[in-house]
């Protein structure tokens, strides 16, 4: 398939700062991407729709429709308006008890999310930091087969292409990894999966409240504030959801587990460690959202973020490391026929990307398929891999 290149920014009109996560679709298509922390954008179209508009929407800003023929192949800038709320619009029917437009959201996702089996194509890439410095990268396509959100089936995950690179140099002697690859940020889609934080019985565990209000789209977006209850000692979580009060349909959600126990929070999430070593967490935070098409919701954009401490009992200073998975639905089909691949074919949910995948390769790797545009200290390091490869095959010859 032939298609052509966009890269640029996306930023606020007034302010002129940079919108992370702001999506850009392609009109009329299943084709999308995002822009990543830096609030740049990379955007592969095919031939066959730039005659389309590119659909460019964010978070309590007014959407914003771009001709694809006036986008220059590099260094866009598009500039997006923030959405100014009336109060007379959200007073109408507002919903008085948080908790209760809470449960209706919930249980409104067998009539406002995918009804049908999708087979969707995503970008997934992981990064794992010391301090500052990237030490290790992975990056994968891969094609999820999304049951409806009505089954109680799980989507299963099918590894289609993928590369990476480990400076275990710089690891300190810890070789963190990151079980569980793109599970870890498909099991943030709540709707799908709300036995993990909002089960009927753990509901009773929060205290929500309304927090403000905001617009996507042009819909009326209220936001709710959730914290757990005092005199709870696990550790839940605390956030904001998003919902369309009209529709009644989560549109996002962002959240972080509460930290009040280190060792209880390190239960959680260290699965193997050296004798004398402590790692504990110190901040795990999680993102969803979610894109509309024809009426119906579906799982759009996922990340988790953890910060890990580890502490030597030998050495006098301890080292902080930050791991950042992200995920993100580039396009999608329908999958009436229901298939899925075999068992031996799938993703186990054990994996370990960057066992898996093999070395950095040349720049047209990805081809055709969208990805989410590497930030500049990921793009630095893809270089100096991709040099040091070549300089070992020049060594080599």
């Amino acid at each position: 398939m032939e298609f052509n290149q966009y890269s640029g920014e996306v930023k606020d009109q007034s302010s002129n700062k940079s919108l992370v996560f702001a999506t850009l679709a392609i009109e009329g298509t299943n084709i999308s991407t995002i822009t990543n922390t830096e609030g740049n954008f990379l955007l592969k179209v095919p031939k066959e729709f730039i005659h389309k508009n590119v659909v460019v929407s964010f978070l309590g800003y007014k959407t914003k429709k771009v001709p694809i023929a006036d986008l220059a192949p590099e260094k866009n800038e598009i500039s997006l308006e923030i959405s100014v709320t009336q109060l007379s619009e959200i007073n109408i029917n507002a919903p008085k008890d948080a908790l209760a437009l809470v449960k209706e959201t919930l249980k409104n996702r067998d009539n406002r999310y995918f009804d049908d089996p999708t087979l969707m194509t995503a970008f997934y890439r992981e990064t794992i930091k010391r301090r500052r410095r990237n030490v290790s990268l992975a990056e994968a396509v891969v094609n999820i087969y999304k049951t409806p959100y009505s089954s109680f089936k799980e989507d299963a995950v099918e590894l289609y292409k993928a590369r990476k690179s480990t400076d275990y140099s710089k690891l300190d002697t810890v070789a963190l990894k990151l079980q569980g690859g793109p599970y870890n940020t498909l099991y943030v889609d709540m709707m799908k999966y709300p036995q993990y934080i909002f089960s009927e019985e753990a509901l009773s565990n929060y205290k929500f409240t309304f927090d403000r209000s905001t617009r996507i789209n042009d819909k009326v977006i209220y936001v709710i504030r959730f914290d757990q209850h005092p005199g709870i000692s696990e550790p839940l979580y605390q956030g904001e959801l998003y919902i369309d009060v009209e529709n009644k349909v989560l549109t996002s959600a962002i959240f972080s587990l509460n930290i009040t126990d280190r060792n209880k929070a390190a239960q959680l999430f260290v699965r193997r460690k050296p004798a004398k070593v402590d790692v504990w967490p110190t901040e795990v935070s999680y993102r969803v959202d979610y894109r509309e098409k024809d009426g119906k919701w579906f799982y759009g954009y996922g990340s988790v973020f953890m910060e890990f401490k580890v502490d030597w009992e030998d050495k006098w200073f301890n080292s902080m490391y930050s791991m950042m998975a992200e995920m993100a639905i580039t396009d999608w089909e329908n999958n009436l026929t229901g298939k899925t691949p075999r068992y031996r074919e799938r993703i186990k949910k054990s994996i370990i990307l960057s066992d898996e995948a093999s070395g950095f390769s040349d720049p047209n790797f990805w081809g055709e398929y969208n990805i989410i545009e590497p930030e500049k200290s990921i793009e630095s390091a893809i270089r100096k891999i991709q040099r040091q490869l070549r300089r070992a095959e020049r060594n080599s010859e």
